[in-house]
């Protein structure tokens, strides 16, 4: 019988490890399946297809371009649609509009989804200083625009923009634009256009611009006063050509039944303008269009001040200009100057901001910390310069019961608004106005019980106003000597 040595089973187990040294290990390859290779497969052979059908596609030969690529999947190659195409073909980009609308009718998120990579694109260009992808992208946009795939207000949107801060180069793509889809804003937004193009005749006027800048926005004015005529020379041929296309599509008696529809809406156009508040969202676009493309505060003014309004729009327009102002990243002063303006000119217009305070202060929970500073400011403008009469605060109850964090908020910035622009010894004489007593004791500075004065002194002396409860703080010491002095004579009696 032998014994094993004690590490004789460890240097056995070296001699294996080390044996297996020198062995080739194969890598680890993944197997790929048969149905991805048919996936694979069937992508490229579609990526193929629709590339082929858009590199051929022209004005001629888009009636049945289009068949063909509607029996391809789209859906699986949205991403490869007219992007690639008609950066590489700018001079068809007419076409490949109108082979998006058409796709866009069955397949509205491929049309978002270009729309969306358009964009994209273009401020991708604009930040690098890319010129002449900037320019195919804007020319897209136009016509997607004239397609009604992109709706108007992305049109006036990005015109604001290029003319907030006008530049040679900035101006020149705002012309070029306007060329190619003025004729549609013409009709669908006229008066957004308007502005458009004051905020041009402003820059013509007081801009030092190249001389070349300047006959390319006499040139656009030109264009604009015969209404655009030769924006699109083919315009007529594209609407037959579209026309004979939608009847392929849908069928004569879906197209027929479609005239019909046309016919009776227009029969009913005040009605559905009424129920959708067509009106009213244009009204809007309008005021806001005017305000942020104004150079200044009296400039907004006095186009506001033209707007022709129905009795009872002007709410609309304190609304959109209170809106502006929160939305700000800080407080900007010309929003409350132009305020200011137009309650002095309209006594309308005082009622009107009024109404505004009553509702942001009772919403004010639902604001932003932000935004809730911005709109108190706003309002402390308006009355530190009287043009809102004080008594608007008597809506304000400064009690524990009535009032909340965002409320205490919007007094406090409200208060030290009124601080920074009377001072705190005319503000203080404000408040000690015998006429404005009766509105103060029941609101802001409370006097009917003394656990709300204690509220109200405690509030303004946390932000640095206690100056303003000197007269509470002695109601208060009254208050108390007479509440002693008659539980003493109770004492008595007993």
């Amino acid at each position: 019988m032998t014994t094993q040595h004690p590490h004789s089973h460890n240097k056995n187990k070296h001699k294996i490890h080390s044996s297996t040294v020198g062995l080739y290990v194969r890598p680890f390859r993944p197997m790929t399946s048969d149905q991805n290779n048919i996936e694979r497969t069937t992508w490229d052979a579609s990526k193929t297809s629709i590339n082929g059908l858009l590199n051929k596609a022209t004005a001629t030969n888009i009636r049945n371009i289009i068949p063909e690529l509607l029996s391809e999947n789209l859906i699986r190659g949205r991403g490869l649609f007219c992007i690639k195409s008609q950066m590489a073909s700018p001079d068809l980009t007419q076409v490949f509009a109108e082979m998006v609308s058409v796709v866009n009718r069955f397949f509205p998120d491929i049309g978002l989804l270009l729309l969306k990579t358009i964009i994209l694109k273009l401020r991708r260009a604009y930040e690098r200083n890319d010129k002449p992808q900037l320019l195919d992208a804007f020319k897209f946009l136009a016509h997607l625009v004239n397609q009604q795939v992109a709706h108007e207000i992305i049109a006036l949107e990005l015109l604001v923009f290029l003319l907030e801060n006008p530049s040679n180069d900035s101006i020149e793509d705002a012309v070029g634009f306007l060329k190619e889809c003025g004729s549609l804003l013409s009709d669908v937004a006229p008066k957004a256009l308007n502005i458009v193009f004051n905020s041009l005749r402003a820059i013509l006027v007081e801009g030092e611009l190249d001389k070349r800048v300047r006959f390319l926005i006499e040139d656009c004015f030109c264009l604009w006063r015969a209404k655009f005529q030769g924006a699109d020379p083919h315009f007529t041929e594209s609407e037959k050509r579209y026309e004979e296309l939608k009847k392929q599509i849908l069928g004569e008696e879906e197209c027929k039944t479609e005239d019909v529809s046309n016919e009776e809406s227009e029969e009913e156009e005040m009605l559905i303008e009424d129920e959708t508040e067509t009106n009213l969202i244009n009204l809007r676009r309008l005021i806001y269009l005017t305000v942020m493309s104004s150079l200044n505060s009296e400039q907004a003014g006095h186009k506001l001040l033209q707007i022709k309004l129905d009795p009872g729009q002007e709410i609309e327009v304190s609304k959109m200009i209170l809106q502006c102002c929160a939305q700000e990243r800080t407080c900007v002063r010309d929003y409350g100057l132009l305020a200011q303006r137009l309650c002095m000119v309209k006594r309308v217009y005082r009622e009107s901001f009024r109404s505004c305070f009553v509702e942001q202060y009772r919403s004010g929970h639902r604001l932003e910390t932000n935004s809730l500073r911005n709109v108190a400011k706003f309002f402390g403008h308006l009355l530190g310069t009287d043009a809102l009469s004080w008594d608007i605060l008597g809506y304000v109850k400064l009690t524990e019961e009535d009032t909340n964090s965002s409320s205490r908020i919007f007094i406090k910035i409200i208060f030290q608004k009124l601080v920074e622009i009377l001072g705190i010894y005319v503000l203080n004489e404000r408040r000690s106005d015998p006429a404005m007593q009766d509105c103060f004791e029941d609101s802001i500075f409370p006097k009917d019980e003394q656990k709300n004065t204690r509220v109200s002194i405690k509030n303004f002396t946390c932000i640095g106003l206690g100056g303003l409860t000197e007269n509470m703080r002695d109601y208060l010491k009254n208050g108390d000597k007479d509440y002693a002095g008659q539980r003493t004579k109770k004492m008595r009696r007993h």
